[in-house]
């Protein structure tokens, strides 16, 4: 497979990935474009073109790990967490009433020391090595302030819909109506 065959296959879903980390454009087609002059220096390198994609997505991490590394401060983290994006009409949101409902209010809820953490880790995907380097903390730190954070949500859904911990440990019980749920009826 030549380059351009590559850049005809792989680029769209690379920018994807790159920009599902990284908020600047600009930045994110510097990274792009990084990527592919390493796969043309390098493509004689990878024997199994099976794996190609996986070898192209690797590169793609390393540099934006390497960026965060330069540059901790082009770490974009929201202020108002959005954490899932639905399709639906806004007559059907507002109609119904799901967990992902009550989970968006926790999680807004939750202080800043433990939500910025959790979402780099949990929705972006982002290493909690990478984390920790970003928000210039302690691994240990970023592990502890995540586990908080995790604990926090079980005990939000605890109070928020009067949900159980089972003796596996699961979360069990069923989804209030809005208007009994304490998160969501605001």
């Amino acid at each position: 497979m030549t380059v351009t065959e590559i850049w005809n296959t792989y680029h769209d879903d690379l920018k994807r990935f790159i920009c599902s980390k990284i908020v600047d454009e600009d930045v994110a087609n510097d990274i792009l474009q990084e990527v592919f002059v390493k796969a043309q220096l390098n493509l004689k390198s990878v024997e199994d073109q099976s794996k190609l994609k996986a070898w192209l997505f690797t590169i793609t991490r390393n540099l934006i790990t390497d960026y965060f590394r330069k540059n901790p401060k082009g770490l974009h983290i929201d202020k108002d967490i959005t954490v899932y994006k639905d399709d639906s009409s806004s007559s059907e949101l507002e109609q119904k009433h799901s967990e992902k409902d009550c989970l968006r209010g926790i999680i807004k809820s939750l202080p800043k020391k433990y939500r910025d953490p959790l979402f780099l880790s949990d929705i972006k995907g982002i290493k909690q090595k990478d984390i920790a380097i970003q928000l210039k903390l302690p691994l240990p730190t970023i592990k502890s302030q995540i586990q908080r954070a995790r604990k926090l949500i079980v005990k939000g859904y605890m109070e928020c819909c009067d949900y159980k911990l089972n003796e596996q440990g699961y979360l069990v019980g069923e989804i209030k109506d809005k208007e009994e749920c304490k998160v969501c009826k605001e």
